[in-house]
């Protein structure tokens, strides 16, 4: 059991601390007034080469999850935003990593790692996000590789992306429309240049409003086989398993979003009075603020606890439980401590000139992303 952090994670911590606080809290505000691509911070984490932090040596990472949970930690108590450049840098590269073959590893991951390149990851369309297998985009087959036709929606990190990961449902020719469901899924690797894929305009988000989710349409696109992720029938499944080593690190944004809240609640409790006392030595007041503190503890430690067992070799269901269980319980705690803390702000928590409310919208964000916490629930209970 891991109670506390290994002096290389403390490294990391201290590190990634300084620059948050020094480089990335200054923007934060801006970057999700304005919901506009933060093209400086996505060249900060360049620069500090942190994109392949939890990815094997070899592509220069230090091959520790934990390592990588601590960064964005760090990273999501400033902003939401920049840590999610992030993860959506590192959605693509485990998927490839897991199921690309050698040449498309050697194409790709090289550009991700050092920030060259830019991608993304698409499944969800209008009738099916949780529900993966309810996918209706097409990938038929024809001479030299496939034919995709179909529409999807949310596409984080698309409209600044190199290529795409579109899951398809691989269909035989003449196959009836109202049969897709039976077809294997699989990951294609679409340029963002590749005839008839166009990346439609970005949503007007809640929150995560920095980086941009679009819907993108594929009319005809012709896909050779080399850019078929995985074997065929196989591949989406392997990057779903891959993806259950990652799922700890989408806990870490909700810790690191809840500390942040909590220490902007303090601080600004600390500097008001009422009926002739700091609202902060309020007993009501003191005792919120110490549930926010045993929640963030418990949830950052199933997170580390999840991370530290993928850093060990564990995997299967005794991880995909450990990680659905910190995902689930990390987000609902983050939006928890994000209600509570407006609520201490009074008035002002509601005001867009408080960043308070810029942390309960995110917070909401975190609940349904990568797996809602209902579909958390299912994996728990199988």
């Amino acid at each position: 059991m891991l109670f506390t952090l290994p002096e290389e994670q403390r490294q990391v911590q201290d590190a990634i601390r300084r620059v948050a606080v020094e480089k990335v809290a200054p923007r934060a505000a801006a970057i999700d007034a304005d919901a506009a691509y933060p093209q400086d911070m996505f060249d900060l984490l360049q620069e500090l080469g942190l994109f392949t932090l939890p990815f094997p040596t070899e592509y220069g990472g230090s091959g520790s999850m934990l390592s990588a949970c601590v960064a964005v930690e760090e990273l999501c108590r400033v902003c939401y935003n920049t840590a999610y450049l992030l993860i959506v840098q590192w959605t693509p590269f485990s998927a490839i990593l897991a199921g690309g073959d050698e040449a498309q590893k050697n194409r790709l991951l090289p550009g991700l790692a050092n920030g060259k390149l830019r991608a993304a990851f698409s499944t969800t369309e209008t009738q099916s996000g949780s529900d993966v297998a309810g996918i209706r985009t097409r990938a038929q087959r024809v001479a030299g590789g496939y034919q995709l036709n179909g529409a999807k929606i949310w596409c984080t990190n698309s409209s600044v992306s190199d290529f795409v990961l579109v899951a398809a449902k691989i269909v035989d020719e003449g196959q009836a429309v109202g049969d897709v469901r039976r077809g294997a899924i699989n990951l294609f690797i679409v340029d963002r240049d590749t005839p008839g894929f166009t990346i439609g305009p970005p949503e007007n988000k809640m929150g995560a409003r920095g980086v941009p989710s679009c819907p993108l349409f594929l009319d005809d696109v012709f896909i050779s086989e080399d850019n078929r992720l995985g074997p065929e029938g196989l591949g989406f499944k392997v990057v779903m398993e891959a993806f259950n080593r990652t799922r700890p690190i989408i806990g870490a944004r909700a810790v690191g979003l809840a500390q942040g809240a909590m220490e902007l609640a303090i601080d600004f409790v600390r500097e008001r009075t009422a009926f002739g006392q700091k609202i902060v030595d309020f007993q009501g007041v003191r005792w919120m603020l110490a549930d926010m503190a045993i929640q963030i503890e418990a949830a950052r430690n199933l997170v580390y606890r999840a991370a530290a067992m993928v850093d060990a070799g564990i995997g299967g269901a005794e991880l995909s439980q450990a990680s659905a269980i910190a995902k689930a319980q990390a987000t609902d705690m983050a939006m928890a401590v994000a209600t509570d803390a407006v609520q201490l702000f009074g008035a002002a928590g509601i005001s867009n000139d408080y960043p308070i409310n810029r942390y309960f919208r995110d917070a909401k964000v975190l609940q349904i992303v990568e797996g809602t916490n209902q579909i958390q629930r299912n994996i728990i209970a199988n």
